[in-house]
């Protein structure tokens, strides 16, 4: 276990002992090859806010789909006080439309994946998802690739604009199923994730399976901090 942080010995003993583990989806459990939920945040946009624009350029990696309307919604010259009017809009066409065209999604999983969950469940680790995107959309994700029925539960961005807020809600679900006293550490793939994991004070492990080189996470000092989450298994 390559741990990389001045502490290493502590991290890994705080990685490897922790009673509930939860994941970002996106770039960590898979990686999608399909355009479908970038085509329903662009009919979000049309349809909601007259903007007929989509994602490109916009830095969605590690955002939620709030923050990325947001950021689309700003470049396109929504104002805040439309954009806040139409937000539920908008969010209703999104999980419309990846509902509607599920069928196609396209959902890799990511090196070992599998594995890792299969040990984590066998030795009694409460499973959960942390994730930016909407709760419908996740878990179409997940279905769509047949990782879903690893995890217990899910806490996404629904209600929740913000990662650490989504992160913080998932600790007190984890909690609430496994003791006040649970030991929590997130698995994700981006600096965000990592920044989240420590506003709540809770593990991470970083991986680079998303757009992220395994320097860039190892700066923003994770616990630990991997190629892969083939190197977990060790």
């Amino acid at each position: 276990m390559s741990l990389r942080t001045a502490s290493a010995q502590d991290s890994g003993l705080r990685v490897r002992d922790a009673d509930a583990y939860l994941f970002d989806i996106d770039g960590t459990l898979l990686s999608t090859r399909d355009l479908v939920h970038w085509n329903a945040l662009h009919a979000a946009m049309l349809e909601a806010f007259g903007a007929d624009t989509t994602i490109e350029g916009i830095q969605y990696h590690g955002k939620t789909d709030l923050g990325i309307l947001r950021a689309a919604a700003e470049r396109g010259g929504v104002t805040k006080a439309r954009f806040e009017k139409d937000l539920e809009v908008a969010l209703t066409v999104v999980r419309r439309e990846v509902t509607k065209n599920a069928a196609q999604i396209e959902a890799v999983v990511c090196p070992s994946i599998q594995e890792v969950l299969q040990q984590l469940g066998d030795k009694g680790k409460l499973l959960g998802v942390a994730s930016g995107n909407l709760a419908d959309v996740g878990w179409m994700k997940l279905q769509a690739c047949g990782l879903a029925h690893f995890f217990q539960y899910g806490c996404f961005s629904d209600h929740c604009e913000a990662r650490c807020e989504i992160f913080r809600m998932a600790v007190r679900e984890a909690r609430l199923r496994v003791g006040d006293g649970a030991k929590v550490c997130f698995v994700g793939d981006t600096p965000a994730d990592i920044a989240a994991a420590r506003e709540v004070e809770a593990g991470i492990v970083a991986v680079a399976t998303g757009v992220f080189s395994l320097e860039e996470l190892n700066s923003h000092q994770p616990d630990a901090c991997f190629g892969c989450c083939s190197e977990l298994l060790s």
